[in-house]
């Protein structure tokens, strides 16, 4: 059976570091992006069973990349994760107004993130 594969995007490579060897501890696959451009190049050839993605990004941002994701074929139904230190009313709504599946608030921890994938990917 193939392994589920999740294309995490964010600008910080310490975050990306750190998200890798949480979701290669539960089992998963990963690949990954600096940019919501590179993103968006990824997600046409990886193929993702899920995308987490910063907000907070250079070029595109996570909002501008979800609504970007949403508007095309292989993702137009691949779950989406919107992640960000900007956790308030505004930010949540305007993640679910791109299109985004689900939004985390950043620092989160392995239980949270542990919850997330079986819900979108098991």
């Amino acid at each position: 059976m193939r392994r589920k594969k999740v294309l995490l995007v964010d600008d910080s490579l310490t975050v990306l570091l750190l998200h890798q060897v949480m979701l290669a501890e539960r089992g998963y696959d990963s690949v990954t992006a600096r940019d919501g451009l590179e993103a968006l190049a990824l997600a046409e050839t990886e193929r993702p069973d899920l995308v987490f993605l910063d907000v907070v990004m250079p070029n595109l941002d996570g909002f501008e990349t979800c609504r970007a994701l949403r508007g095309r074929e292989p993702t137009r139904r691949t779950p989406i994760i919107l992640c960000s230190t900007h956790s308030g009313a505004r930010s949540v709504q305007e993640g679910f107004d791109s299109g985004c599946d689900d939004y985390l608030a950043k620092p989160f921890d392995g239980e949270e993130l542990t919850a997330l994938l079986r819900r979108y990917l098991d």
